[in-house]
């Protein structure tokens, strides 16, 4: 019993302590650390994303409508629900979404160079629905948000923050 006692006095000695600890600084780097390091990458399990074809500062963007607009916003929507649904390790929430996400009727005037996007968001989120673990989930799910963003970069839309 003395022993318990003690042991606990001690977590709780170094549980103070630890609390009473300025923040560490930052270590210096040196400069051998910073060279790259050869690295075997493995195989890409999906296709890379296509190098965006950003839109020239005098070229005129295209017009879209409210229509396209709101379809956009359900894509993200779609995507936050994926997203969200395997943060909280729900696996089927996550496939209706990427189902949808993968099926659904695509909205017209989408320019044709931008379809290669359209086209590999929907080869993840077909590959998140057809899941079998959260695990396989969560990787297929890293590959919509890229497409998402050269699409984006392609059209020359700016992020919000």
């Amino acid at each position: 019993m003395k022993s318990r006692m003690f042991w606990t006095f001690a977590l709780a000695a170094c549980l103070i302590a630890c609390g009473k600890q300025p923040p560490a600084e930052e270590a210096p780097v040196d400069a051998a650390a910073e060279e790259p390091v050869a690295v075997a990458e493995p195989a890409p399990a999906e296709p890379a994303p296509a190098e965006s074809a950003a839109v020239e500062p005098g070229a005129a963007k295209p017009e879209f409508g409210q229509e396209f607009l709101d379809h956009m916003h359900a894509h993200a929507e779609r995507v936050d629900e994926i997203m969200y649904a395997l943060d909280d390790g729900d696996l089927d929430t996550a496939r209706a979404a990427a189902y949808w996400l993968a099926k659904h009727k695509t909205v017209e005037g989408i320019p044709d160079g931008w379809q290669m996007y359209v086209t590999n968001m929907r080869e993840a989120a077909s590959r998140v629905e057809g899941a079998v673990d959260l695990d396989s989930a969560r990787i297929a799910a890293e590959a919509i948000s890229p497409q998402c963003q050269g699409c984006h970069a392609a059209a020359g839309v700016l992020a919000q923050e």
